[in-house]
């Protein structure tokens, strides 16, 4: 390609030259048309063959009735500005005050000129030295003008043409710039005025004299009466103060009006009717589910001061907020504007609104009249289950063993209701130990839908674009697109293992790779290391080898390559409480009795059972 100011071709030598596009004798054309409608069409610009300086300046006036004036066939263009070199413009079908660059039609002529709905044009992509070199297509052709450039924030663009200080007109046309008579306008002068070409000058009044610019010279001045001056300055000073009071007013409510605009557009924007619908829907979101306007969100959050921010996540980031009915709250909102945010956030309260469960982040609300849309949740107030795991040794957040094997069972019974037992299945997609919170109680609350998939009760699986936390992703669902909830089933196995080995998802092992922990963990299996010799110290100590056993077995099935070789997310429940009810029942038990019952997952050697079996013996159980 040329480079930015120059046309022509460049697989020839020399064959990209400096702009030439630009013919100040282009107007051949007697008696040119240059009104279109109520719109002025100046020159350079034309809408007749032989009219217009260069062919980025045709315009096409489709409807002289309704004022319709076409540039590029897309923009319908208002005014031609050309003192400021300044088009104004509309786009059918889009919002009043939309820009649209103009780059991508004619880079080099058109530049974003920063205000809405406008842009600016040069007549030529050229410096003024240059184009000044070439005196038979300079632009500025009327005697007072002169050259002026343009700069974007690209560089430099072209330059465009002036009527020199004290003259008006098209510095474009031969005798364009005219003489302006300063005189005429007001207050010019503290005495006669007088016009000279280009400028003007001033003759001061005689002593007690003042210039009358109906009688166009000097009148004495009379004595007026002191009281009447009064008056007269009090009567001025209260106008000027009622005009300021009516002027502050008017410029709040007009802000007022546009801020009211832009929330409207970005309702619409931010899918707002379609959430309406949604909830209106159903009985259950619109019980619950409340559209809360920006005034509370900002006055909750000190209008979204960076010290109340809790954390910032793959889909947004999180602020602690107090609404006014003193509720503390989490709110989140998205960290990008696109399309693909916008749909998550929307499924995500698509999500919230249908589903009631304990282990579940409870949702209050949203809001959708900022740029970047907000959801209101329940503050959890002890952070994730990855921070007590991964967390700062020297802040004393060991998890024990029973609260460990509670939070599993907890969350297993969150992710078993939204596969199987809400009204719509749910596929989390994004289950990891961060978004499984932890409330005042050390109650799991699974967080974070802006990833899930609603899925039809009659479909096994839905094809996705792949989302995920790698450590955590399902191998499986990675190579084939094909979500289901064996995906939750494998990353909730690896968030088991953490609980197992306290050692984060992703690992460095002694020889400074990363490694996965679902890998290092079968890896060590299938080499016959002991199971005492990988899990964490403090597991150790607390839990007994059945109990470990157990539960490493039970991490073996859900991380296994092939699905349908893993166990139901309902099967890892049951696994999981039956678990805790015995050791609850080995801890009530006398120190002599030893009572002999059948383990639900045993390790032998490195054969693990399959789960069908150990569930014959645990179907009656109360839950």
């Amino acid at each position: 390609m040329c480079n930015p100011g120059y046309l022509g071709n460049p697989y020839l030598l020399d064959g990209c030259s400096r702009d030439r596009g630009y013919n100040p004798e282009a107007q051949q054309k007697a008696n040119c048309s240059r009104v279109c409608g109520n719109i002025t069409v100046p020159f350079p610009f034309g809408m007749e063959e032989g009219c217009f300086a260069r062919e980025q300046f045709y315009l096409n006036c489709t409807n002289v009735t309704t004022s319709t004036l076409q540039l590029a066939d897309y923009y319908l263009v208002t005014v031609i500005d050309i003192d400021e070199g300044l088009i104004r413009y509309t786009i059918p079908d889009e919002d009043e005050g939309s820009v649209s660059p103009m780059s991508e039609h004619d880079p080099g002529i058109f530049v974003n000129s920063g205000e809405s709905a406008s842009f600016n044009w040069v007549v030529a992509n050229l410096t003024c030295p240059e184009a000044q070199a070439n005196s038979s297509g300079y632009a500025c052709v009327s005697t007072n003008s002169y050259c002026t450039s343009l700069n974007s924030t690209d560089g430099y663009v072209g330059y465009r043409c002036n009527c020199s200080d004290g003259f008006q007109g098209n510095p474009y046309l031969h005798g364009g710039c005219e003489d302006i008579d300063e005189c005429r306008e007001p207050v010019r002068c503290h005495g006669m005025c007088h016009n000279t070409v280009g400028g003007f000058n001033c003759t001061k009044c005689p002593h007690k004299t003042v210039y009358d610019p109906i009688r166009l010279g000097f009148s004495s001045v009379k004595p007026q009466n002191a009281l009447l001056g009064v008056i007269v300055g009090l009567s001025s000073g209260f106008t000027v103060l009622l005009l300021t009071v009516c002027g502050v007013y008017l410029t709040r409510r007009w802000k007022r009006n546009i801020q009211k605009r832009q929330r409207r557009m970005y309702f619409r924007r931010n899918q707002g009717l379609l959430l309406e619908q949604l909830i209106s829907s159903d009985e259950n979101a619109s019980d619950k589910t409340k559209i809360f306007s920006v005034e509370e969100l900002e006055k909750a959050t000190n209008n979204f001061d960076s010290t109340r921010i809790l954390g910032r996540g793959g889909h947004g980031m999180v602020y602690k907020g107090i609404l006014s009915d003193q509720r503390v709250v989490a709110i989140k909102r998205s960290k990008i504007i696109e399309e693909g945010e916008i749909n998550q956030f929307i499924n995500e309260v698509a999500i919230l609104s249908q589903i009631n469960h304990r282990n579940i982040v409870k949702l209050f609300g949203c809001c959708l009249e900022t740029e970047v849309p907000l959801l209101v949740y329940d503050f959890i107030p002890n952070g994730s289950l990855y921070e007590f795991l991964h967390g700062d040794s020297s802040k004393d957040m060991d998890l024990s063993w029973d609260d460990s094997l509670r939070i599993a069972a907890e969350a297993a019974g969150a992710l078993c209701y939204l596969h199987s037992a809400a009204s719509v299945s749910v596929f989390h997609r994004d289950v990891k130990s961060s978004n499984i919170l932890l409330d005042s109680n050390y109650t799991a609350k699974v967080s974070d839908f802006g990833a899930s998939r609603l899925v039809p009760i009659d479909q096994t699986h839905v094809v996705t674009n792949v989302q995920g936390t790698f450590g955590y992703l399902d191998p499986e669902y990675y190579y084939t697109g094909q979500l289901n909830e064996k995906s939750d089933v494998y990353s909730f196995g690896v968030v088991l293992l953490e609980l197992l080995v306290r050692k984060e998802p992703i690992l460095t092992s002694e020889s400074g790779t990363k490694q996965n922990l679902s890998n290092y963990f079968l890896w060590e299996m299938k080499n016959n290391r002991p199971i005492r010799e990988i899990v964490a110290p403090q597991v150790l100590e607390e839990a007994s080898e059945e109990e470990i056993n157990c539960v490493a077995s039970l991490v073996e099935m859900c991380v296994r390559l092939q699905g349908d070789q893993r166990p139901t997310m309902k099967q890892v429940e049951m696994a999981l409480q039956f678990l805790r009810t015995k050791r609850a029942e080995s801890n009530q038990a006398n120190a002599g009795k030893n009572e002999e019952r059948q383990p639900l997952l045993m390790k032998s050697g490195q054969n693990f059972y399959s789960l069908e079996q150990e569930f014959l013996s645990t179907a009656g159980l109360s839950r």
